[in-house]
């Protein structure tokens, strides 16, 4: 578990919380909405573990040891306490941890038990009791329906912190009686700095895992770090660079090869997408520098050369198409090969 000062971006969301707790304004339910791995569950338990903090209390109250009081000092977990310690370990009985038995619903029984039951009970060591549901928009009409009474007429100590991808799955009537932060993508170069820094990784690398996570932390994290992702980009990188020399009769091989990352399809075809923008890029600018690929340059002046500005918008198009069909669950085989005649004859 990391303090708000050891969370990459979101400055705005964090800034919000340290003021909540600072002037002593909390909120009795919270919503934070962004995509998978882009930091809410950090978020939640940075302030989970701020607010439960013992220095952090003695801070605002203005009863600290240090003479710098609350209302002046930088709101953070002091990680030292008993609080923080027991927060890192994720054993502070005060922070609740809502979980569900079924893979892709958090029931009603779910709300009631771990929720609506408990929440009477007065906090066990802390000033704050909360509860963090994560991937909230699990919540079905009557585990919501449940949950919102207890968000209409909370216990003083009482906080809930919603997380989801999709705040839009809620019921109007819970969105209007929680605090919604919705997150925004960290800045390229920050992350690849932190990867760089915290992963070891060389630039070039860096800079695929960046353009392909798209603002998203965890995502570029996930992608440092992963051997999976490296045979993924290999195979895509390496049928794209041999499927002019692929006769119409091995199409079948091909579409093989790719059905073998059926399951990360979209990763495949966001990483074929990402070569076909340096191609463009080459193609209008000869710079190599702006390239995300900039190890495959010799190759991406090759099919800049070879292909028309509009042709490569037409495999960009066919791309995107493809993942359309895909996700309309479209024949799997004869959407890649539509896909991959469209790109050969471009």
């Amino acid at each position: 578990m990391a303090g708000f000062k050891n969370i990459l971006g979101h400055e705005q969301i964090i800034e919000h919380l340290r003021n909540a707790i600072k002037l002593d304004k909390v909120s009795h339910a919270y919503i934070i909405n962004g995509p998978d791995k882009s930091g809410k569950m950090m978020l939640a338990e940075a302030f989970a573990q701020t607010l439960q903090c013992e220095q952090v209390a003695k801070a605002v109250r203005g009863d600290s040891e240090n003479p710098t009081d609350g209302q002046t000092a930088e709101i953070e977990a002091c990680m030292e306490c008993h609080s923080c310690k027991q927060a890192i370990g994720r054993n502070q009985p005060d922070i609740i941890y809502v979980k569900h038995e079924k893979p892709n619903t958090i029931s009603v029984d779910d709300i009631r038990t771990q929720v609506n039951n408990d929440i009477v009970i007065k906090p066990y060591s802390s000033e704050y009791k909360i509860y963090i549901i994560d991937e909230a928009e699990k919540m079905n009409v009557q585990a919501q329906n449940a949950l919102l009474k207890t968000i209409e007429e909370p216990p003083a100590y009482a906080i809930l912190i919603l997380l989801t991808t999709n705040a839009d799955s809620f019921l109007p009537t819970i969105l209007s009686r929680c605090v919604t932060l919705n997150i925004k993508v960290v800045p390229d170069e920050m992350i690849k700095k932190y990867l760089m820094s915290h992963y070891q990784v060389p630039d070039y690398q860096a800079d695929v895992c960046v353009a392909f996570a798209q603002g998203n932390v965890g995502k570029a994290i996930q992608l440092a770090s992963s051997d999976n992702f490296n045979d993924l980009k290999a195979s895509a990188l390496q049928l794209i660079k041999r499927l002019d020399d692929i006769d119409l009769y091995e199409m079948t091989e091909a579409v093989k090869q790719i059905s073998e990352y059926k399951l990360e399809i979209n990763d495949y075809f966001d990483l074929m997408m990402i070569w076909y923008r340096d191609v463009l890029l080459f193609k209008a600018t000869k710079d190599v520098n702006g390239l995300i690929f900039k190890d495959e340059v010799y190759d991406i002046k090759r099919r800049a050369e070879k292909s028309s500005y509009g042709g490569i918008e037409t495999i960009l198009e066919a791309l995107q198409k493809a993942k359309v069909r895909l996700n309309a669950n479209v024949n799997f085989d004869l959407t890649i090969e539509l896909l991959l005649l469209t790109i050969k004859e471009n």
